[in-house]
């Protein structure tokens, strides 16, 4: 799909696109509708279900669960399963899948298909861009894309498993020496994939420097299922770049939408109705904390959603006055309760010195957070 291209090379990649309403294409993962080319990627750490369900209402058109194992899937272990949990609302999902064995993969598939309706994800999708040191050591994720007979050979034996669609999120290749992220999207075509997620660096990049969006044109002129891109995508316009660059189907945000499930409204906002939204106020992003701890503490229970909530809210806060003392503070609570009484006092605190509506320009979920690695950053999957 292209899209309006933009008026120079120079603005490509920097300049604000033209305000202007463009046609948001609904594409198919085989017989799942997607209703706009704008979703949620699976995160580690990050997407967990009030996550998602936070991103569907501000307008993604499908989300992904953190990544489970095949092995824990096949053991029918709880842990596991638990992480394969949704609420209806969260339609169309897909649930991430690594592993690295054809067979106990294909098995894993066959766990998911056999779920009760209700239970059963829309999509199957296999991480092939983990780059985590753990991940690989284990000859999953990343290390995939360095044995091609293997991806082909797990893509088949999962397509064979369920009716459910294959999918596939990858990266451009292991390093700088072999990007072959388009051998890899011809042999996931092949092997019965219904579509691939193309993250734009390599596994030695990471989540470094630029990501390189004309390998993801590449791939897309080489097959014929959908192609969603992923990487850089930083604000709307990005996404309308994104899009106009690659002639890519979905565009896929991670990071953008850490502390920011509105990113989805403003691009949705954008490319159909070409209305440039203004960011979320504190108060909006606030009161989005409160709720999401809420939601978290019925998914999770009081003391766990703590914990859990504690990057999240420091997300939310992030660029808002005073915010550094507040990050302080929430790292020391130690239930649901204190964490709601504490932003509740620092949204009064704001709106007493009339700053409720002030709305942090940059995104809360770039860069990684100063000393951080970025294969220990969360939502590292690929």
């Amino acid at each position: 799909m292209i899209l309006d291209p933009p008026e120079t090379p120079e603005t490509a990649r920097s300049g604000a696109a033209e305000a202007k309403p463009r046609p948001a294409h609904a594409f198919r993962i085989g017989g799942v509708e997607i209703d706009s080319p704008f979703v949620l990627a699976p995160l580690a750490g990050v997407s967990d279900s009030p996550f998602r369900q936070l991103a569907r209402e501000q307008g993604a058109s499908a989300v992904y669960t953190e990544m489970v194992s095949s092995d824990g899937l096949v053991r029918g272990s709880r842990n596991t399963l638990d992480y394969c949990a949704f609420e209806a609302m969260e339609r169309p999902i897909g649930i991430q899948v690594f592993g690295s064995d054809p067979d106990i993969m294909a098995d894993a598939a066959r766990v998911l298909n056999d779920m009760p309706a209700g239970q059963r994800p829309d999509l199957i999708d296999i991480n092939m861009g983990c780059p985590v040191r753990k991940v690989v050591n284990r000859c999953a994720g990343a290390a995939l894309l360095q044995d091609v007979p293997r991806i082909a050979a797990i893509v088949e034996r999962m397509s064979a498993a369920t009716p459910l669609p294959v999918t596939a999120k990858i990266r451009l290749g292991w390093d700088g020496n072999s990007r072959n992220v388009v051998e890899v999207a011809r042999t996931l075509e092949a092997a019965g994939a219904r579509a691939v997620a193309i993250h734009a660096r390599t596994r030695a990049e990471k989540f470094e420097g630029q990501a390189h969006w004309d390998m993801i044109a590449e791939a897309k002129r080489a097959v014929s299922i959908p192609v969603i891109g992923n990487g850089d995508v930083r604000s709307a316009e990005d996404a309308v770049r994104m899009l106009e660059q690659t002639g890519c189907d979905g565009v896929m945000l991670g990071r953008a939408a850490f502390g920011d499930p509105w990113v989805f409204r403003r691009i949705r906002a954008l490319v159909e109705r070409g209305e440039a939204l203004p960011p979320p106020t504190a108060a909006e992003r606030l009161e989005a904390g409160v709720r999401h701890l809420a939601m978290m503490e019925t998914a999770v229970g009081p003391e766990h959603a703590a914990r859990e909530m504690r990057k999240h809210v420091a997300w939310y806060i992030k660029g808002l006055p005073h915010s550094a003392r507040v990050r302080e503070q929430v790292n020391h609570t130690r239930t649901a309760r204190e964490m709601a009484e504490l932003l509740r006092a620092y949204l009064g605190d704001l709106a007493a010195l009339g700053l409720e509506a002030f709305a942090p320009v940059d995104p809360p979920g770039y860069p990684p957070k100063a000393g951080q690695a970025p294969e220990e950053s969360l939502g590292a999957t690929g």
